[in-house]
C-alpha cells in the first residue's frame, strides 16, 4: 500500500514507519520540517500542517490509507485534536482515503467501571486536560464519515520495550497495562493489512 502517516518524527511515528516499511509499504512521512528528518530510512519525508484540510488533502493524494500520530504541545490540547480531526475528516475524504488509525490515549477508553479512565477514583489529574483534548478529537471523528480506528496503549508505553512481535487487544484502559512503540506499531499495522476495527476504539497491550 501507499501509506501516509501523519506525526512521522515522534516515537510512535517512527516505529510505525520502520514497521511499513517491514512490510513493504510505500509511506509518506509528514512532519512539520524534512530537513530534520533525514533519518527517517525509505521514507518520502514531506512538510504538512494536521490542523489544515487543504495541507491533509495534498499529502494524502494518492495513498491507500492513513496513520496520525500526531501532536502539538505548543497550543491547546482541545484546540489542537478538534482541528486536526475535523482537517482530517475532510482532507482525507476529499483525497479518496477512507482509512484513518489514529494513535489515541487510554485515559478516554473506559476503564473497568466503564466511565473513561480519566474519571475513574484515584486516576492522576495532572494531565487531565490534555486528556480532554484527546476525547474532543474523538468525538470529532465520531460525527465524521471516515472509517477510522482510534488505538490506545491499554495504560502507557513501555518507553524502553522492544519489539516483541506480540500484541493483545481490549475495548477498554487499564493503568497497569503497557505496550512497547514498535509493538504497538505492528498492532497499527495489522489493522491497515486487514482492517478489523471499523470507527471504533481499541487499546493495545503486551501479550
Amino acid at each position: 500500500m501507499n501509506i501516509v502517516v501523519f506525526g512521522a518524527g515522534g516515537r510512535a511515528g517512527r516505529q510505525v514507519v520502520a514497521e511499513a516499511r517491514r512490510r513493504g509499504h510505500r509511506v509518506t512521512a509528514v512532519v512539520r520540517d524534512p530537513a530534520r528528518h533525514g533519518d527517517l530510512a525509505g521514507a518520502h519525508a514531506v512538510a504538512g500542517d494536521v490542523t489544515d484540510a487543504s495541507s491533509v488533502e495534498r499529502v494524502a493524494a494518492g495513498h491507500d490509507a492513513a496513520v496520525s500520530a500526531a501532536v502539538d504541545l505548543s497550543v491547546p490540547a482541545h484546540d489542537f485534536f478538534t482541528a486536526s480531526a475535523r482537517a482530517f475528516s475532510t482532507g482525507l475524504a476529499k483525497a479518496d482515503v477512507r482509512r484513518l488509525v489514529v494513535v489515541g490515549l487510554a485515559s478516554v477508553l473506559p476503564g473497568a467501571s466503564g466511565v473513561p479512565l480519566m474519571d475513574e477514583p484515584g486516576y492522576p489529574g495532572e494531565y487531565r486536560s490534555f486528556c480532554l483534548g484527546h476525547a474532543a478529537g474523538l468525538d470529532e471523528l465520531r460525527a465524521g464519515d471516515l472509517d477510522w480506528v482510534y488505538a490506545a496503549p491499554e495504560g502507557d508505553f513501555d518507553h524502553d520495550g522492544t519489539r516483541t512481535g506480540r500484541y493483545a487487544l481490549a475495548d477498554h484502559g487499564d493503568p497497569a497495562g503497557r505496550i512497547s512503540y514498535a509493538d504497538f506499531a505492528i498492532a497499527l499495522l495489522d489493522e491497515l493489512d486487514a482492517p478489523r476495527h471499523h470507527r471504533a476504539t481499541v487499546s493495545v497491550r503486551a501479550a
